[in-house]
């Protein structure tokens, strides 16, 4: 297999760093020495960091927009973005360098460059994240995203592992076939496309679930475990890189063997995170705001292993509900509140999308079939939940299909600002 020994170092590294008996204290000596190496020798290799001190609390924070502002002064290669588009069309390979883009279901589309080693370190970490045991036991993999990437295509060198990409945006009719023929022993897919083969009845049995790409719903979760018999796992990620995956004891851990995570506290427990990776060196990611709530837990995990466990990835920022109270302080609900007065106001609600409009106006979408007076309560519940908040809103009731989409994001909750779906 072609990068062989990139793949099986990370493979064994990242073992190694999640085993039981490594203290928290132990990891931490060993991040920041890899952090340090990372600062005095990589950083200075792109331009936007030049005149920057080896020093992580002295840089500064970016986001998205930065760097697709200023993508060259982020690579090596001094790629700009015009170029990167350019490679990507013409089949996103320049040189060792693979340019890939992110889906932009939820928002405008970025782009990454990632080297072939760092896709091998990559697919190693996958693997001893998610299938350590595919040396002994062949996997059949099915990967069930709105956009694929040459990070998938890797995996398919080794002689365990087969893996099928089957692409949300090309419509389920052309591939749920050929899903069927496959039987997948793993599959990763966004929540609402697992529960949608538990809905249909698929007659696959595979061996291990993992959701990814969306926030993961109760509602979901429940029906997606109890049709497939097998617990979800979850894979957070995006076209950043890779930020935590479940153990297995099913708790979800951040990457910190990868990333070292900084955070801003929010509201409450909440937190948003800031990321760098150490890992990558061909395009700098330092500092980086994901625009994420977290929840984190100060409990240790049963695994043993001495990397950090979230509770709950809530969801974007962008979706968290401001208001302005009476006395011009800021009232601020986090989805997964939100989230909850709904569900916990009538078990008879399966699906909704509590959606504000641009206007301030806020609308609780549910299934046509659902009985209006379960509607009611949940409607009372919520604008129950902003006046104990201390700020008065109607919210308006509107009962429709609520159809399966593939070509955006499920966000149950949503702030439309500024245009954005």
């Amino acid at each position: 297999m072609k990068g062989l020994p990139e793949t099986a170092s990370a493979f064994v590294q990242t073992l190694w760093l999640n085993r039981r008996g490594m203290s928290r204290t132990a990891f931490k000596q060993w991040q920041q020495k890899q952090l340090s190496r990372w600062l005095q020798q990589d950083l200075p290799k792109v331009n936007f960091y030049q005149n920057h001190p080896a020093s992580l609390d002295a840089l500064p924070i970016i986001d998205k927009a930065i760097v697709m502002e200023n993508f060259e002064r982020f690579n090596q290669g001094r790629i700009t973005q015009e170029e990167g588009w350019q490679i990507l069309q013409e089949g996103g390979r320049f040189g060792t360098v693979n340019i890939g883009v992110s889906t932009g279901t939820s928002g405008n589309r970025t782009l990454y460059a990632i080297t072939q080693k760092e896709q091998y370190r990559w697919l190693g970490t996958m693997l001893a994240k998610t299938i350590p045991g595919f040396l002994f036991e062949p996997e059949r993999v099915a990967i069930i995203l709105p956009q694929n990437s040459a990070l998938y295509e890797t995996a398919n060198q080794t002689k365990r592992i087969q893996l099928r990409f089957y692409g949300l945006l090309d419509g389920m009719e052309t591939w749920y076939d050929d899903l069927l023929a496959f039987q997948p022993t793993t599959i990763v897919a966004p929540p609402r496309m697992l529960r949608h083969l538990a809905d249909l009845n698929a007659p696959i049995s595979p061996r291990r679930l993992y959701a990814g790409g969306e926030t993961l719903d109760p509602l979901d979760k429940a029906r997606i475990e109890a049709y497939f018999s097998q617990t979800l796992g979850q894979i957070y990620m995006a076209s950043e890189g890779l930020f935590a995956v479940t153990c297995r004891h099913n708790r979800l851990h951040l990457t910190e063997d990868a990333n070292v995570f900084e955070f801003e506290p929010v509201t409450g427990n909440l937190v948003s995170p800031l990321i760098t990776s150490f890992r990558r060196s061909y395009q700098i990611m330092a500092r980086y705001r994901i625009n994420d709530l977290l929840r984190l837990s100060d409990e240790q995990c049963p695994c043993g292993s001495p990397l950090q466990v979230i509770e709950e990835v809530i969801g974007r920022m962008d979706d968290t509900y401001q208001f302005t109270r009476s006395d011009g302080s800021m009232l601020l609900i986090t989805p997964d509140i939100l989230r909850t007065t709904i569900l916990d106001a009538s078990r008879a609600i399966e699906d909704f999308r509590l959606i504000r409009q641009e206007n301030g106006r806020i609308e609780l979408w549910l299934h046509q079939d659902l009985p209006k007076a379960e509607g009611n309560v949940a409607k009372k519940a919520l604008e129950a939940l902003f006046v104990k908040r201390g700020h008065s809103h109607e919210v308006h009731l509107i009962f429709e299909k609520l159809p399966f989409e593939t070509s955006r994001k499920l966000r149950r909750v949503e702030w439309r600002q500024g245009g954005k779906a």
